[in-house]
């Protein structure tokens, strides 16, 4: 493959829900640690790099064999968004790396990602000619049983016209944006996009029993017994 690929995972010192979150032991190593392992096992993946602004999360990358960008403090608080750090580490990036063309962004809570899903993702956006793809998975709750509820505590179904008691079997397939897998090509990237999904998309579907967002103790918990069940 022509087109450099370099792996980035943002890890933020604070957490508001778990202290120095991408430092909690997950199956026997930092959460920090998951994503840079799944990058090791990827050919194509020339750099793995971990933005954060906190020393004790550097220190921790480059023992698993990440690089690190030091991200400026403004873009490390509890409002800093992704997006944005992105754009900055690419604007300095590209410059001592012009054949750098493709970023996968592999996000340290999203920690049971494959390397097959990563290499699913880097092949297709390279073989279908997209600008970006990411990992869906089926939706935790089909939009069409969803609900609102008005202020005077009147329920209705969310879509209008909905049948909320529709067989599973009948109801439209729907899915939900997930963390294990971003990949995308940051020279096409809008100069007001919202997010990291624009251009031509493209979509991996994932087994649901490979997604989990850690954000709180619980999913420490809930992930663990996973691993050792």
């Amino acid at each position: 493959m022509k087109d450099k690929v370099v792996a980035l995972t943002p890890a933020r010192g604070g957490s508001k829900s778990i202290k120095y979150k991408n430092l909690v032991e997950l199956g026997g190593k930092p959460l920090i640690a998951w994503p840079i392992q799944s990058a090791l096992e990827i050919p194509e993946i020339k750099e793995i790099i971990v933005s954060t602004e906190n020393k004790l999360i550097a220190d921790c990358a480059i023992k698993y064999g990440a690089k690190v960008d030091w991200r400026p403090e403004e873009l490390a608080g509890d409002r800093s968004l992704v997006i944005d750090v992105i754009r900055e580490f690419w604007s300095r990036y590209k410059k001592q790396n012009p054949d750098a063309e493709i970023i996968v962004l592999l996000e340290a809570t999203c920690p049971f990602r494959t390397k097959e899903m990563i290499q699913k993702c880097i092949n297709r956006l390279v073989n279908e000619n997209l600008d970006s793809i990411a990992t869906f998975h089926t939706a935790d709750l089909n939009p069409e049983r969803a609900w609102r509820v008005s202020d005077s505590g009147i329920p209705e179904p969310f879509i209008k016209g909905a049948i909320p008691w529709k067989p599973r079997q009948l109801l439209s397939p729907a899915y939900q944006l997930n963390g294990a897998v971003y990949c995308f090509r940051p020279d096409k990237l809008p100069e007001n996009a919202p997010n990291i999904l624009f251009g031509k998309l493209g979509a991996e579907i994932i087994d649901n029993h490979s997604v989990i967002d850690i954000d709180t103790k619980k999913d420490f918990i809930v992930a663990n017994a996973l691993l050792n069940s």
